[in-house]
């Protein structure tokens, strides 16, 4: 079984229809789960809700990211940067009633979720688990709290990574260790890890994970931008940082 895993599309519809093209071309997902931020940034917030809803993948996780708990409720308060809530608030007036009414229905309001796929035990979140919203997962950071789980998603970083961590258990078969499987699976569509593709990953349960990044025309998408935002936003596609 196969199950996609998006993050951080942030208004980016090119990028976002070129990762579906790119799925459809080399994968057959049997669930999707949705990692936050569809929003803000970019200048097709509305566009990208309504992709998403459209998608004939079912839907297992859907979460709230930072962007949509300050867009939707409108609390800008924790942006690191005027820029950033300058652009929030751009958004916010974009942002149409369906689009509103539609984030406003996701399950994942809280920022995480928990599921099963597959037989495993997932815990979803945007950030992590001690702040949902506005802090990252990180490789060698803070774990605590996630032994339980089989597998670990998260966005929020836009860094791609997949690693796996042993928590102390007692069972001997297994060497008295618990393995939790982290994925993030980068960002759609504004990555920040110096590679500007749109990234995405799958979890195949037979073949492992993949971390994917595909072209898309960022020349175009860079076209959109107003003068609403700052060109910060649409400049940093290009080098992906």
């Amino acid at each position: 079984m196969q199950l996609l895993i998006l993050s951080d599309i942030h208004g980016n519809v090119s990028a976002l229809e070129s990762v579906l093209a790119d799925v459809r071309e080399n994968f057959r997902p049997d669930a999707l789960a949705l990692l936050g931020d569809f929003v803000d940034y970019g200048m097709r917030s509305n566009q990208v809700v309504e992709i998403i809803r459209g998608l004939d993948i079912p839907v297992i996780c859907n979460l709230w990211g930072n962007h949509e708990r300050a867009v939707v409720a409108e609390d800008y308060s924790r942006f690191s940067s005027e820029r950033g809530v300058v652009s929030a608030k751009n958004t916010r007036r974009t942002l149409s009633d369906s689009s509103v009414d539609y984030l406003n229905s996701l399950p994942g309001k809280e920022g995480f979720q928990e599921f099963k796929f597959a037989g495993k035990r997932f815990f979803a979140v945007h950030g992590c688990l001690k702040d949902p919203f506005w802090k990252a997962i990180f490789p060698g950071g803070d774990m605590e709290g996630y032994e339980k789980y089989d597998y670990v998603l998260s966005g929020h970083s836009h860094y791609a990574h997949s690693f796996p961590v042993f928590y102390p258990a007692d069972d001997p078969a297994m060497r008295n260790k618990k393995r939790t499987i982290f994925i993030n699976p980068g960002s759609v569509g504004q990555p920040r890890n110096h590679d500007p593709r749109a990234q995405y990953a799958v979890l195949d349960t037979e073949k492992g994970i993949t971390l994917r990044g595909v072209d898309y025309d960022i020349a175009y998408e860079q076209s959109l931008f107003t003068d609403d935002v700052d060109p910060f936003y649409s400049e940093r596609l290009s080098k992906g940082v």
